[in-house]
């Protein structure tokens, strides 16, 4: 079936009003991702904090022997030979020079509706977002590093090989050549556990996945 455009929104409960849409906006400067720092000692007799502070939404819930949350773990449901878990796709059309700006704010809106940031992949087909050129320029063996902790949202590129995968993957169709994109479409389904987040030109999109529009 053709993939259908929605409004740029997510399958998450989102409180109050959003920003205006991504499409003709200038690319923003990309957000600082906040590293880990000391935290005050609680006053005596107050129970320790289990969340991280300024981050919205519950704490997650306890990580079992795997390290990953049981309820956004992916694989074969049980009692189902052969079923893989559902992962809801959303299309969020934009313009190719607007998709990373459309990925940036789907983002935000992700982590206003309570998703913790280390749920959170965004992957590019063209140009290195912001972020990770940034952090590349430390060099790789820290770059992956902060892949590895999985304690704030992490970029990459489309083809990079080592990002692993996380409950929700936003993919932001900002260039590449066709077959980068094609390729990267299906590998992004495959990482997402839960959710997949596509932002660019819809027509471009069916017409690589082979869905007749």
């Amino acid at each position: 079936m053709p993939l259908i455009p929605e409004e740029p929104q997510i399958h998450e409960s989102v409180p109050g009003p959003r920003a205006t849409p991504a499409t003709g906006r200038t690319a923003s400067t990309p957000r600082p991702v906040p590293g880990p720092g000391p935290r005050p000692a609680p006053p005596r007799g107050a129970p320790a904090a289990s969340a991280r502070p300024g981050k919205p939404g519950p704490a997650a819930p306890p990580r079992g022997p795997a390290g990953a949350p049981p309820a956004q773990r992916s694989g074969p449901k049980p009692g189902a030979a052969g079923a893989v878990s559902e992962t809801q796709l959303q299309l969020i059309p934009a313009p190719e020079s607007g998709a990373l700006d459309a990925a940036d704010e789907a983002v935000d809106l992700l982590l206003d509706s309570g998703r913790a940031p280390g749920e959170v992949l965004v992957l590019t087909t063209g140009e290195t977002h912001p972020w990770a050129a940034h952090e590349l320029s430390f060099g790789e063996a820290s770059y992956w590093a902060q892949q590895d902790a999985a304690d704030d949202v992490f970029y990459a590129d489309a083809t990079a090989e080592r990002a692993t995968g996380r409950p929700v993957v936003v993919v932001a169709v900002n260039g590449g050549a066709e077959e980068t994109v094609a390729r990267a479409l299906p590998a992004a389904m495959a990482r997402a556990g839960a959710l997949l987040v596509v932002c660019g030109d819809p027509q471009r999109i069916n017409t690589l996945l082979g869905v007749n529009a």
